[in-house]
């Protein structure tokens, strides 16, 4: 039964479908999308295999496709590029669709809290590798894009997160449920969403973050050297 393969295939059949869509015009920005996507996968991908080969997770492979690449499952892999994809397009969707940026006003407030309750949380719970580790890395991402960007995309970022966070429960839920995936609980903070680890919902920020942060850099980039070449 190979159903994390098709819980791949549905989490990005409609973004990919609809990237077409003249309003929103996804696939313009493929360009920056695909190299952001790439170099987020390469990371995470190293992480899995990290946490993998320490037993922080692993797979059940009653519902695999018995493909691996790296010691991880290939459904593992595609996570890594079909999820971002997705997600990325759900901001995208919301910025060509809703006008106003809702949480621009409040994106920084709502940024420092996070970057001061994660770390107090990490510091307390470091053998709990999967909490700590997480919650440092999105601490650290979001100073970066602080630091880089100021809060330019934080509001529509925050907007985006919320949003995915419907898919992210519905497919989650499936995948920690039966569980396709499975957590050893050691190696985190033991709180579920249901059956999804608590940590899951930082995880899942932090990867929304790394992918918008080098997609609207690149985009940022293209725009400053076709301003130049127009005032040359």
């Amino acid at each position: 039964m190979y159903l994390y393969l098709y819980l791949n295939i549905c989490t990005i059949a409609f973004p990919l479908i609809l990237s077409f869509d003249k309003k929103v015009a996804f696939y313009k920005g493929w360009y920056a999308l695909w190299p952001a996507i790439l170099a987020n996968a390469l990371f995470f991908i190293i992480w899995d295999i990290m946490f993998t080969q320490a037993g922080v997770w692993g797979f059940n492979e009653a519902y695999l496709t018995g493909l691996y690449l790296f010691g991880l499952p290939i459904e593992e892999i595609l996570f890594f590029i079909t999820v971002p994809y997705a997600c990325v397009f759900i901001y995208d969707v919301l910025k060509a669709y809703v006008n106003k940026d809702l949480l621009q006003p409040y994106a920084k407030t709502i940024a420092f809290f996070l970057i001061i309750i994660l770390p107090v949380i990490a510091i307390f719970n470091m053998s709990r590798v999967y909490t700590s580790i997480t919650f440092v890395l999105l601490t650290l991402t979001l100073l970066l894009h602080i630091k880089y960007f100021d809060t330019r995309y934080l509001g529509r970022f925050f907007m985006g997160y919320l949003v995915h966070l419907v898919p992210f429960l519905l497919v989650n839920g499936v995948l920690t449920y039966l569980p396709i995936v499975w957590y050893n609980n050691a190696y985190n903070l033991g709180i579920r969403i249901i059956s999804i680890p608590v940590e899951d919902t930082m995880y899942s920020m932090l990867m929304l973050l790394v992918t918008i942060s080098i997609y609207e850099g690149i985009k940022q980039r293209k725009r400053i050297k076709q301003y130049q070449a127009s005032v040359v």
